[in-house]
């Protein structure tokens, strides 16, 4: 589906293949995965909880194409885990394709998520203000490698739950207000005009990659409502 916003020509629904738009000093295009129509090449994993498979089981980890919680109706991605030792990495990833080769492009991201996270805190930290949303692309498919006994990724989307990485920005925590039951938050870059920079390979590919990062030691469980991107080549 193609429609025209403004001066720029916006490309909807084209995971499976990108082109742009050809505009005088800038190019703007934008990848929209509405993700209760299907789960429109979406893959989860996890990491930072160790590889052995009897340590792994107490961080109750799931991923499922499921319908959201009664009061919200519809379907998302569900994400769940409890983050026992404060480094658990729960993330979807998506390649693009159809992109300029070894071009490097700004990122604009807008997730959509279910959560009932509270900023009130207990014994586990804050439930809310403690996990963070963050988002990055990489030339690289992020993948779970093993290293020193645990299960990690492959790429750097910063050292603590709190911090950026090269290939991953923080869009904002996961607290839902109200947080009485499940609730529909909304985080971007925009909101603090921070684009995010990544490079496209030869093939004129990159992965896209939406996680939480957590500090708090508790149980999180959240759903990926929508995802957009918006893609800009200055010229």
């Amino acid at each position: 589906m193609w429609r025209v916003l403004g001066p720029f020509l916006i490309v909807l629904s084209v995971f499976s293949g990108c082109s742009d738009a050809e505009m005088p000093g800038i190019s703007v295009f934008s990848v929209h995965s509405d993700l209760n129509l299907g789960q429109d090449g979406w893959d989860a994993d996890f990491t930072g909880y160790p590889a052995s498979a009897e340590d792994s089981i107490a961080y109750e980890l799931k991923f499922d194409y499921t319908t959201l919680p009664d009061n919200l109706g519809g379907k998302g991605l569900m994400l769940s885990g409890k983050n026992i030792d404060g480094h658990l990495f729960m993330f979807i990833k998506n390649k693009v394709t159809g992109l300029a080769p070894n071009t490097e492009y700004s990122l604009i991201f807008e997730v959509r998520a279910a959560s009932n996270a509270t900023t009130d805190e207990d014994t586990d930290g804050s439930p809310g203000s403690d996990v963070f949303l963050k988002a990055g692309a990489s030339s690289t498919e992020p993948q779970k490698i093993i290293a020193n006994g645990n299960c990690e990724l492959n790429l750097d989307k910063g050292l603590t739950a709190s911090s950026a990485g090269a290939n991953m920005i923080i869009l904002g925590n996961i607290a839902a207000n109200p947080a009485t039951s499940y609730n529909y938050i909304q985080r971007s870059n925009s909101t603090y005009n921070a684009p995010f920079i990544a490079r496209s390979d030869s093939n004129g590919e990159l992965w896209l990659i939406i996680g939480t990062d957590s500090a708090y030691t508790g149980k999180t469980t959240i759903y990926i409502r929508q995802v957009d991107v918006i893609f800009t080549v200055p010229k």
